[in-house]
């Protein structure tokens, strides 16, 4: 990505804990949960307090509040950025690897309950295709999708995510910017706008940035060396405490420094702020001695073919154009015609082809490597991998227009929030179609209103969800719930830091109250969204001066 390649130079390789709980109910009492792990992690609720080494100790003088509103601040930048994605199904396997995590830190003691609840843990995806993964203040967290392109296998990511949810719990971030005490976090937060307008426009940089001080901070984000062997072995203790294999730590950090021999063309910007000494490497060697068969196994196994999808999925929506869409279904051609590789060697070749002939319109090709895929993946026990061959069905169902098959492919499928939001778009495509063929609104927006119930229900567990506010607001909109529609896109702008949009949908559904209050007047329903409106209006009010007064 252009615009947050440079964090590799600046901060190296979240979705809130409390985002995407592991459970919650729906009106009919049906469980949403989060994605079912790819294996299964036994020592998650294990303490394993006798493996905890002494820490370099906090040594912070920045405050979680401000180390909070400076991340916001970089954050609200990211989210604007036509390369954040949003990809729910990308999403939902990211929370699998990462809640795990979070939860082992915890228990570890290296989470503070504090910053647990005061940081947002948020993990933002990127359609880069360059090799990285960053950290911010205040517990937000990037990760490019090359990266979830090249790993070999879950344990792999997990060694990166985990590496760097420690620069976040051991406060290296708060640290590196206590070193220049008389630099406000004001002046902090315009020196990483700063950075992160450079990979762009070098004027733009300078604009930002004041004076000779932009090379010390860029120098001064640079992680130290003893700050990296924290981070290796607090996220080695992290990983494996969630109950993923260590040797992913030391494979993923011989496949960083193999590839970055070969190419240096930015594809490798992690290892360009987190050097990988012979140290460190052979400290992680030591630390998984013996588990290297293990993760060999893994990789050949079905356990590792929902990650092989997902791999296959990120290089798909990496690249968009069309030509990469086209080799992406040569490249699955050729694995219909090599039947003697591994079968594990041709499930993600299978899963890309079906995603970028689908994405091309190309339905004939998609549903032909389609319904080879499912005949491989049906025969394999893992639950995690046919769920995500359901959700490839569907989706595919989705892009061809034909939301009613996308419908029954769902609706007996796990209660995750990517099937939530599948379900909920074709339950809109259905109610439209009825609608453009004259059907009278009240018989057609029954599927409509049941997807409003049950967004609503998930905005109110998740109000930090904002693709979850969009489309309850398209829901509303289309149940002609104007009022309801207006204030959830508001809700969505402000989760993203965009409190001027925010405000000013907030201020359009007040007018939008009191024109209905003077026409046919008010119902109860309506009478308590306008006084939520009200109140919200004055909270984003005050926050976008505090913002206001931050910029």
């Amino acid at each position: 990505m252009r615009v947050l390649g440079v964090f590799a130079l600046v901060l190296g390789l979240g979705a809130s804990p409390s985002c995407w709980p592991q459970s919650s109910s729906n009106s009919n009492g049906d469980v949403l949960s989060s994605p079912p792990l790819m294996r299964p992690r036994p020592n998650a609720n294990k303490p394993r307090l006798d493996e905890q080494l002494p820490s370099l100790g906090d040594g912070s003088e920045m405050g979680l509040g401000e180390e909070k509103r400076l991340g916001d601040s970089v954050v609200h930048e990211i989210f604007r950025d036509p390369d954040y994605t949003e990809d729910a199904v990308l999403v939902d396997y990211i929370q699998s690897t990462w809640q795990p995590l979070i939860q082992a830190a915890s228990l570890r003691g290296e989470l503070s309950p504090d910053m647990l609840q005061r940081f947002a843990w948020q993990v933002l995806l990127i359609k880069d295709p360059s090799i990285n993964a960053f950290a911010l203040p205040g517990g937000y967290m990037g990760v490019h999708l090359g990266l979830i392109g090249v790993v070999a296998n879950q344990d792999e990511l997990a060694s990166v995510l985990a590496h760097e949810l420690s620069h976040m719990t051991q406060r290296h971030l708060s640290r590196l910017f206590a070193q220049q005490s008389q630099q406000t976090p004001l002046l902090l937060g315009a020196m990483l706008l700063g950075v992160l307008a450079a990979s762009k426009s070098p004027n733009a940089a300078s604009a930002l940035m004041v004076g000779g001080q932009a090379v010390t901070t860029q120098n001064q984000l640079n992680f130290s060396r003893d700050m990296e062997r924290e981070a290796d072995r607090v996220g080695y203790g992290v990983m494996t405490q969630a109950g993923y294999e260590g040797a992913g730590f030391a494979s993923m950090f011989l496949k960083l420094q193999q590839g970055s021999r070969f190419n240096d063309n930015g594809q490798y910007p992690y290892l360009r702020s987190h050097p990988l000494t012979t140290e460190r490497i052979a400290d992680m060697q030591s630390r998984s001695f013996g588990s290297e068969s293990n993760l060999v196994k893994i990789n050949s196994s079905a356990s590792n073919w929902s990650h092989l999808m997902m791999a296959a999925r990120a290089r798909v929506l990496t690249r968009t154009q069309q030509e990469a869409w086209r080799v992406q279904v040569l490249v699955a051609e050729q694995a219909l015609l090599h039947a003697q590789n591994p079968l594990s060697t041709r499930i993600g070749a299978l899963y890309a082809g079906v995603l970028a002939s689908a994405h091309m319109g190309d339905f004939k090709t998609s549903q032909r490597l389609l319904q080879t895929l499912q005949s491989w993946v049906m025969s394999a026990p893992e639950a995690s991998a046919q769920m995500h061959l359901a959700l490839l069905r569907a989706e595919v169902a989705l892009l061809s227009k034909d939301p009613e098959q996308a419908q029954a492919l769902l609706e007996p499928l796990a209660h995750t929030r990517a099937r939530l939001f599948f379900l909920c778009e074709a339950r809109l495509q259905i109610d439209a179609k009825a609608l453009a063929l004259g059907a009278s609104s009240t018989l057609s927006t029954g599927l409509t209103t049941l997807s409003v119930n049950e967004l609503h229900e998930w905005v109110v567990l998740h109000p930090q969800d904002a693709q979850a506010w969009e489309l309850l607001s398209q829901a509303q909109r289309m149940s002609e719930d104007l009022l309801g529609s207006t204030r959830s896109l508001a809700e969505s702008f402000a989760v993203k830091f965009d409190f001027n949009a925010a405000v000013d949908r907030l201020i359009a559904a007040q007018n939008l109250a009191k024109q209905l209050a003077k026409g046919a007047g008010l119902s109860r329903a309506q009478e308590m969204q306008a006084s939520i409106i009200d109140t919200r209006l004055r909270e984003l009010l005050a926050k976008r001066r505090e913002q206001s007064l931050q910029h």
